[in-house]
């Protein structure tokens, strides 16, 4: 099957290498006979409520947030409808905090979010930096990753988050959360990239993309991840051993 993934602002919203996580999602759909077509969805650009399987929109520097947000915000009711049309969403960094209601800065300008996620995030006077471990309750696995963020994100109640912070800050440095995740959406700070060290959350993305025609996430056939596993084991260790901390 075809999956079509809207890459949301990737000439503003590129840096952390979070393009290797397109390049994930391609090899893995097509080791398993599928074809990824990645389509740019920019500044002035349309986006089309029904066209997309998978939203991507990756992490910027504040200056490019802040250009990206404006426009980003105006297109807010059409990311909600392909979401509502099934879409599934991986929103990284600085993505992750522009679909939610708001970003603020330290000098309180406020920038619009999409409203995707119930949260708010405000920037901090110390960036949280360092290697990251989570415990996903919703998956049973773990995820293991890099974060460099200014920004707290605080959920709202009862909006679940994507992991357990076993090492590192994660969303705000005290709550002892990382990201958010709401049906086919998933919010987080982790890069460096995120997909390659955690090969079992792109095959959900997969699995949910494809949902979006089949009806329900298909059980996709296993990968030999020997290295993959490897590098999830490596990320690990750093976190527990430096991970971030005040």
């Amino acid at each position: 099957m075809r999956i079509r993934v809207g890459h949301l602002y990737p000439d503003y919203l590129n840096i952390y290498a979070d393009r290797g996580n397109i390049a994930v999602l391609a090899r893995r759909a097509q080791w398993r006979g599928h074809e990824l077509e990645v389509r740019a969805v920019s500044m002035g650009d349309e986006l089309r409520p029904g066209v997309h399987d998978l939203l991507y929109i990756g992490g910027g520097q504040d200056r490019e947030q802040a250009l990206v947000a404006v426009d980003l915000a105006a297109t807010a009711e059409r990311v909600l409808a392909a979401v509502e049309d099934g879409a599934a969403v991986l929103a990284v960094c600085g993505g992750y905090q522009l679909l939610g209601r708001f970003y603020r800065d330290r000098e309180g300008v406020e920038l619009p979010g999409v409203g995707l996620f119930p949260l708010v995030t405000t920037a901090g006077a110390r960036r949280m930096i360092g290697d990251v471990l989570l415990s996903c309750e919703w998956s049973g696995r773990t995820l293991a990753g890099f974060e460099n963020h200014a920004g707290r994100t605080r959920l709202d109640p009862g909006t679940e988050p994507l992991g357990r912070v076993i090492a590192g800050f994660g969303n705000d440095g005290e709550s002892g959360y990382e990201g958010c995740r709401a049906g086919r959406t998933i919010g987080t700070y982790l890069h460096g990239p995120l997909l390659p060290r955690n090969p079992w959350l792109a095959d959900w993305l997969l699995a949910q993309a494809l949902a979006r025609k089949l009806g329900d996430p298909p059980q996709l056939d296993p990968l030999p991840d020997e290295l993959e596993s490897e590098a999830h084991a490596v990320s690990a260790r750093r976190a527990e051993t430096r991970g971030g901390r005040f």
